[in-house]
This record gives C-alpha cells, sequence and structure tokens, in this order.
C-alpha cells in the first residue's frame, strides 16, 4: 500500500489549502507494529487518531468473551469519530501502521472553526453509519456464502479507490479476523473460501485473493442493494 499522510488522505482535494495546512500541523505521526494496540474500548478520548498506512481492525469484546470485529480502517479513515469523550471499542494493527495522533481538545477547536473539514467529518460519519447498517444486514440475512462474497468484493472495491488494487486484492487481516467481522466460526469461513474456489469464482494466494468472476456471481448481484462493508 502506498506511503501518505493523514490529512491530506482524508481532506482529499475538498480542503481549503490553509485547512489542510493546519491540520498537518496538528498531527504527529506514530508507528505502530503488527499487533499493538493503538487504543482500547473504555479509554479515555483525549486523542484522536487518524490512519496514513496500512490496515487497523476495530473491535469490540462481548460479556461471554467473544469478539466482534466492527470494521477494518484503511488510510484516510479517523479510528472512531473524532469528537468522542471515550473510545467506544480497540484498535488493533494489522500489520506495520502509521497513524497521526491529533489532541482532541485542539481538533475539536478545528474542526468548530473549518466548514470544509466540518463537512468531510460528516461525510464520514455518514458513509461509517451506512457500512455498519449494510453489515448488520448482512449478518442478519446473510448465508455463509453470502457473507464471504459480500465482504470481498466490497474490500476490493475499498482498495479500490485507493488506488491500492492489483491483480491480487490483498487480505493482509487473519481469517480469524474475517470470521469475526462477519459473525462466522473459523471453519466455516475457510470452508466457504475453498468452496468459492472450487466455484472457480475465486482464487487464493499467499496473502490474498483472485477475484475470477465473484462481483457478476448470484451470491452479489441477487441483493437489490449491495453492502458496502
Amino acid at each position: 500500500m502506498r506511503r501518505a499522510f493523514f490529512p491530506t488522505l482524508f481532506c482529499g482535494e475538498a480542503c481549503d489549502p490553509l485547512e489542510l495546512r493546519e491540520l498537518r500541523r496538528l498531527a504527529t505521526q506514530l508507528y505502530f507494529g503488527a499487533g499493538k494496540t493503538i487504543f482500547a474500548e473504555g479509554d479515555l478520548a483525549d486523542s484522536a487518531f487518524g490512519l496514513s498506512q496500512g490496515v487497523i481492525r476495530l473491535y469490540k469484546l462481548l460479556p461471554d468473551g467473544r469478539r466482534q470485529v466492527l470494521a477494518f480502517a484503511l488510510p484516510g479513515d479517523f479510528l472512531g469519530m473524532p469528537l468522542a469523550d471515550r473510545h467506544s471499542f480497540s484498535a488493533d494493527a494489522i500489520g506495520e501502521v502509521a497513524v497521526c495522533r491529533f489532541s482532541g481538545a485542539d481538533l475539536t477547536k478545528f474542526i468548530r472553526s473549518s466548514p470544509n473539514i466540518m463537512l468531510r467529518l460528516i461525510e464520514f460519519a455518514t458513509r461509517k453509519l451506512d457500512m455498519a447498517q449494510d453489515q448488520l444486514l448482512l449478518l442478519g440475512n446473510g448465508s455463509a456464502e453470502e457473507k464471504v462474497a459480500i465482504f470481498l468484493v466490497s474490500w476490493c472495491n475499498r482498495l479500490g479507490r485507493l488506488s491500492m488494487l492489483s491483480e491480487t486484492v490483498p487480505l493482509p487481516m487473519r481469517r480469524q479476523d474475517i470470521a469475526d467481522f462477519l459473525g462466522l466460526k473459523l471453519e466455516t469461513v475457510s470452508r466457504t473460501l475453498a468452496k468459492l474456489e472450487q466455484k472457480k469464482v475465486i482464487r487464493l494466494v499467499p496473502n490474498g485473493v483472485l477475484l475470477t468472476g465473484l462481483a457478476q456471481t448470484p451470491l452479489v448481484t441477487s441483493r437489490s442493494h449491495q453492502p458496502q462493508i
């Protein structure tokens, strides 16, 4: 994945140059190794974080000890809403990551005085809410094959929008992460991937997958609304 700086990724071409310069000034770039925790559920959110490079797993631990993966953050994503008082989930690095840290108080003050940044934040929140609703719908109504197929196609589309897509769609997360995201067992995910490969709509390769027609199968096209998760 390409190297970049979160403020540039988050703002795109929508920001006023002065606002972008100030957002860059407020950012401190940090680096975390694979498996390191950026913050834990319940921690005070005196800092906000945006992802510059890599992939981060966002998750909650359920009362019975199980883990529910909520999302996989990509470069340009805030790790949750930056105006919260406490972190409502945990964030762990999948592989090495670069993260921008902002003082919560300074960022809040800046957002309130920057209409373009506020608009981008509203757009970000709306997009993440739509993704969460799509995931809930899929968790409640999809078969194992539908869940895995839509996850792979959605992941491919998200990477494509960041110009991170090559012939092979990288899957940096573990299969257990995918299982915890889709509400499936690890064995079910592995079995389903093997089944899709037998149908010749995907091809498994080291650390990734080739989609050889999966997006055109009824598993994906039969839904009137194709989730983005």
